[in-house]
């Protein structure tokens, strides 16, 4: 399946110059989702995997049912202040400022094996702060996945030696 004709280009969104990929019409339909879960699937499920982490809101929605169809654990990330429990947080660099990502201290026990699932890598600032939260709890992350990757913004080169694993490359 050509995902690309689900996914919805919005120019000067959020702002000038900037073409936003939004996954909200791929998401609402429901064969074309399934699809695009299995693909993933297909695409990790050679590694050895436990639990997958998503950083919210939208790793929730690619994470969880990649999760759910490999009969793993879903771990959410979570902006600080969100979670009820104790948590590990870490601060990063946004391009006007910070943000803190949080994970529940117990969400990944030492040595397990986690993937990251998300919507999309960019400039890959999010996904680098959540493989430090993994590893700050003892796990081991053993890959990431996304529906997208902008190869342009070269985020895969903010993880190191972590496998990358898209749907679609824009």
């Amino acid at each position: 399946m050509d995902f690309n004709q689900h996914i919805r280009v919005i120019p000067d969104f959020p702002k000038a110059g900037i073409s936003f990929k939004d996954i909200t019409t791929l998401l609402g339909n429901g064969p074309a989702y399934r699809e695009a879960i299995d693909a993933l699937k297909k695409q990790v499920e050679h590694l050895k995997i436990d639990l997958i982490a998503g950083p919210e809101a939208r790793g929730f929605v690619v994470g969880a049912p990649l999760a759910y169809a490999l009969g793993v654990g879903f771990v959410p990330i979570r902006k600080s202040g969100k979670l009820p429990y104790q948590t590990v947080e870490v601060e990063y660099e946004l391009e006007y400022g910070t943000d803190k990502l949080a994970m529940h201290i117990d969400a990944v026990a030492k040595g397990q094996n986690v993937l990251i699932a998300d919507d999309l890598l960019a400039t890959g600032g999010t996904i680098a702060t959540s493989v430090d939260l993994v590893h700050r709890l003892g796990g081991n992350v053993v890959g990431a996945a996304f529906l997208i990757e902008l190869e342009e913004l070269n985020g895969r080169s903010r993880l190191n030696d972590i496998e990358v694993f898209n749907l679609i490359k824009g």
